[in-house]
């Protein structure tokens, strides 16, 4: 994921001198009803499963056919939600060229990315309007007399919503977006009329596809794109593009990561950082390095619930950056731990790309047929279990950076009569906050609810905490749910897309043959994890965290199995060195977003991190070779 430069606000922005009243009022409602819908997708969501529990509990209050009906919603707010990332240009890419090529350069770059993207989604959208006319003879049925094609309709919706958009931003006067739609429509036909044979006339378009991605195109469209090429080459359908997205409904577990993201857009928009930072300086009140732990222990927090190492900084960076410089820490030591610690949280549950990794996972697994017996797959409680020591360890070298370059100057304050009754305060204030965590956990663990059930009170959880804190009006719900499932819907529909490339790379055996290549060119078990740990700190560089997750996770699952890797290391070791991936020069996202936040030049985030950078490596080797760090917790408490 590549950031998108801040606009100005729309409130302190005027209309445009050519945009007429009906226009403006038009273009405000539509925004307001996409947000509206989206909301009570994702309310929807968050309130099927608690009513699930109470009528486990209680006997009364269920809803008839809950469980279909909220993967349903899931995938509602996939497309929903995709539709809201494309407003807001926040689609998710793969390329660094924001940051290099300005001017007008800079804007036919985009331009050009933006109407390639265009005709992806226009083609993608046909396949899926054929796909729908397919669905319409499916008598499937769902409680309350609604049938299951209807809601298929939001496939080809939205990808038409998505042309639209993406042909509005490639052209900034009427002409430019008459070409697109043009272009658009050139495809289209030539994708419907063409009968013959591709005989080696698939580099043109695959030349297009590549300069676009590199370019800035959405990654859904590069995806996508890559996979109706793919399929179109090798003469299978298109439609298996739909097929694979619209099986998100599915997938009974995949409601749990817009509900945990939830929980963690709630405490993010609140005071809730404040009264935890608050905690944790009084714990380390009595230690020298007490401010880099405080910054390292508030970071891994956050990025435990958002998933997002970006809001992360964007959201604590203020806050944090204050608290080291006036502790004594110089302002480059300050700014390469808040940016080393900002990804440090995806280890530990319940972060998003645990949850993502064991559903992908578990997909590679039955591909490749190689469920073992006695572990029947990957779960999301053996994952939550798994990463809690190996994100330890990284947080301990975090750590142990911040004390080589602790202030010498400034003594260890010895603990006083005071600390006691100041950490009391604090841990009262923040009690909400601190058990949320504990509670979600021990809810999964005690077998008391499922991950998804403890998902949804996680969510309900940080809404009451924020609500009676007053830190969110209801008038800003609003705001706040749109967010979040825009984000989550983004998500969603990459997973969707790349569903359905794994499928095609099934068909075609490339993981099996892949996974062959492996055994014969690496002779060793260790050989392969250190060439595993080369691949994926160049993909944590180019990929966001869940791109690479349901592109490659597909291929290493069955090289791991080749080498005796149990699945579950090798997802621990792959999220730690995504996370690595993250501050990797030259193109690592956070070192963007932190030479944004804190307004220094890129260079000098770069100085910054490196140190932090060598000493997590060192963390991240140690994770690899230890593979017991990750297994021992699961196969002590999941007997």
């Amino acid at each position: 994921m590549r950031p998108v430069p801040e606009q100005p606000s729309p409130v302190s922005v005027p209309a445009a001198a050519d945009e007429s009243i009906p226009r403006a009022f038009m273009h405000r409602a539509l925004r307001a009803v996409e947000d509206l819908l989206v909301a009570l997708v994702l309310a929807g969501i968050a309130l099927l499963p608690l009513t699930g529990i109470v009528q486990r509990e209680f006997g009364r209050f269920g809803v008839p056919g809950a469980a279909e009906w909220l993967t349903q919603l899931t995938f509602a707010l996939a497309m929903l939600g995709v539709v809201l990332c494309a407003r807001e240009k926040r689609l998710l890419n793969i390329s660094a060229l924001d940051f290099v090529l300005t001017g007008r350069i800079g804007s036919f770059a985009r331009s050009l990315a933006n109407a390639l993207g265009a005709v992806v989604f226009g083609v993608v959208a046909f396949a899926a309007w054929e796909f729908v006319q397919g669905e319409r003879s499916n008598a499937a049925v769902l409680s309350g007399g609604v049938r299951e094609w209807t809601i298929a309709l939001l496939l080809p919706l939205a990808f038409a919503a998505l042309t639209l958009r993406l042909t509005w931003q490639a052209g900034q006067r009427a002409l430019g977006r008459v070409l697109v739609l043009v272009l658009v429509a050139t495809g289209l036909w030539w994708m419907h009329s063409w009968t013959g044979e591709p005989q080696g006339k698939w580099w043109p378009l695959a030349a297009a596809l590549l300069v676009g991605t590199l370019l800035g195109m959405p990654l859904l469209a590069a995806i996508a794109g890559a996979t109706a090429l793919c399929l179109w080459n090798a003469g299978y359908p298109l439609a298996s593009i739909p097929l694979k997205i619209q099986a998100l409904t599915t997938n009974s577990t995949l409601p749990t990561i817009p509900l945990f993201t939830l929980a963690g857009y709630f405490l993010a928009r609140g005071s809730s950082s404040q009264r935890l930072v608050a905690v944790f300086r009084a714990l380390a009140g009595g230690l020298r390095s007490g401010p880099a732990l405080v910054a390292v222990l508030v970071c891994a927090f956050f990025t435990t619930f958002t998933g997002a190492s970006g809001v992360t900084i964007l959201a604590l960076g203020g806050l944090l950056m204050p608290m080291l410089r006036g502790s004594g820490y110089s302002e480059r030591n300050a700014l390469g731990l808040i940016t080393g610690s900002s990804a440090l949280g995806m280890l530990f549950p319940p972060c998003l790309p645990l949850i993502l990794y064991a559903i992908v996972a578990n997909t590679a697994l039955a591909n490749a047929d190689v469920f073992s017996v006695e572990r029947g797959g990957v779960t999301i409680e053996q994952m939550f279990l798994a990463g809690v020591l190996p994100g330890a360890v990284l947080l301990a070298f975090a750590w142990g950076w911040g004390i080589l370059v602790s202030p010498k100057s400034i003594p260890a304050s010895p603990k006083d009569a005071a600390q006691t009754p100041r950490l009391a305060r604090a841990m009262w204030d923040a009690k909400w906050e601190l058990v949320l965590p504990l509670v979600a956990l021990a809810l999964i663990f005690g077998g008391i609810a499922t991950p998804l059930e403890a998902a949804a009170i996680a969510a309900a959880w940080a809404f009451l905490v924020v609500i009676l804190r007053r830190d969110l009006k209801l008038t800003q719900l609003l705001g706040v749910l749109s967010e979040c499932g825009a984000l989550v819907g983004g998500i969603l529909a990459i997973l969707g897309a790349s569903m359905a490339l794994t499928h095609f790379l099934v068909l075609e055996e490339v993981p099996v043959r892949a996974a062959e290549w492996a055994s014969q060119s690496l002779e060793s078990k260790l050989a392969f994890l250190l060439a595993l740990n080369g691949f994926l700190l160049v993909v944590g560089c180019l990929l966001d965290v869940f791109s690479a997750i349901v592109v490659v996770v597909p291929l290493i699952v069955p090289m791991g199995q080749e080498f005796g890797v149990d699945p579950i290391h090798l997802g621990i070791v792959f999220l730690a060195n995504l996370e690595l991936g993250y501050l990797t020069p030259p193109v690592g996202l956070n070192l963007f977003l932190s030479a944004g936040r804190f307004r220094k030049p890129f260079g000098e985030v770069v100085r910054s991190v490196l140190p932090l950078l060598a000493i997590l490596a060192l963390g991240v080797l140690v994770i690899t070779y230890v593979p017991w760090l990750s297994t021992w917790l699961p196969s002590l408490l999941l007997k």
